[in-house]
């Protein structure tokens, strides 16, 4: 959903600031703020999923009795996570619409996006959505703010505390327990530069609803492209810390590079190179995943006797 940000509504939104019109019209006006909004939902469900996956992780009895979760109940996981942030924004849909106004230094008509719902829709569904404009800016601050923020720091209070009281210890100092603390501190990292991007926000819609008859219409703009780059700056930030943190899943990226720019052919020199690597990464996987590590084959003794 990052890459669907940066791709489609950060070309949208330069484009439309260098202009003064609106790239697709009407359609910008309301599939730009869907995706914005639907980020934020997607990271803060994904936080929470992240953070009751650790905590079942700290809180089993050894990382090798643990089963593998089968691919399918990931499936699963992702298109609740998907499905609900985007229902979640639909109301942002029928929220905004496209308005005419003429520029007060050249006079020139400009295109700009504004918060009102439509008048042609039906009765109870512009009531709903005009409860959702009121609300809009409690919802924002307590969806997706407080509870990705305050539901990592409990989960990773509670971890901790628990790893803590553990009287075996038996994962602490092991290659699992760095394993399992580089986790947790990507997921802490994540938080942060989740929180830090999306405080100006709510910042802004506070102060905004407050004090915006106080605020010239430029202003307010101004706010709204600073609130902007600052998702776009945590759509680009997010792929490339969990490329740089999650060891397994940056080598894979790297595999797929690799194999994408030389070909993948039929040689030799590389073809054992590429199994290499990839027992590597799976070795590493299986243990930064919670996998159970299973005993590696005798090898067989080439040059000897026997």
């Amino acid at each position: 959903w990052d890459f669907l940000i940066l791709f489609f509504c950060l070309p949208v939104v330069i484009f439309n600031e260098i202009t003064k019109k609106r790239l697709l019209g009407d359609l910008s006006c309301r599939i730009v703020p869907f995706m914005e909004v639907s980020s934020l939902g997607v990271t803060t469900f994904s936080l929470c999923a992240l953070g009751i996956d650790r905590f079942h992780a700290a809180t089993s009895p050894q990382a090798s009795t643990r089963p593998i979760e089968q691919c399918q109940s990931i499936i699963a996981k992702l298109a609740v996570i998907w499905v609900g942030s985007m229902t979640l924004s639909v109301p942002e849909i029928l929220l905004w619409q496209l308005a005419q106004d003429a520029s007060p230094v050249s006079g020139v008509a400009t295109e700009y996006c504004t918060m009102k719902p439509s008048a042609n829709l039906p009765e109870s569904i512009y009531s709903l959505v005009l409860t959702y404009q009121n609300a809009r800016m409690w919802w924002y601050f307590g969806c997706y703010f407080c509870l990705p923020v305050l539901f990592t720091v409990s989960c990773q209070l509670v971890t901790r505390r628990i790893r803590s009281t553990d009287k075996k210890g038996e994962c602490r100092g092991t290659k699992h327990g760095q394993c399992e603390g580089h986790l947790n501190c990507t997921i802490i990292a994540l938080t942060i530069i989740y929180g830090l991007c999306t405080t100006p926000e709510n910042v802004c819609n506070i102060v905004v609803a407050y004090m915006s008859p106080d605020l010239s219409k430029q202003t307010l703009d101004l706010l709204n492209l600073i609130n902007q780059f600052f998702l776009f700056f945590k759509c680009s930030v997010t792929p490339v810390l969990l490329l740089c943190l999650c060891r397994p899943l940056g080598q894979a990226f790297m595999d797929c590079c690799c194999c994408c720019c030389e070909g993948c052919g039929p040689n030799t020199s590389s073809s054992e190179g590429s199994a290499d690597s990839k027992l590597k990464t799976e070795m590493s996987s299986s243990i930064f995943f919670d996998k159970p590590r299973e005993t590696p084959p005798p090898l067989l003794a080439l040059g000897t006797p026997c």
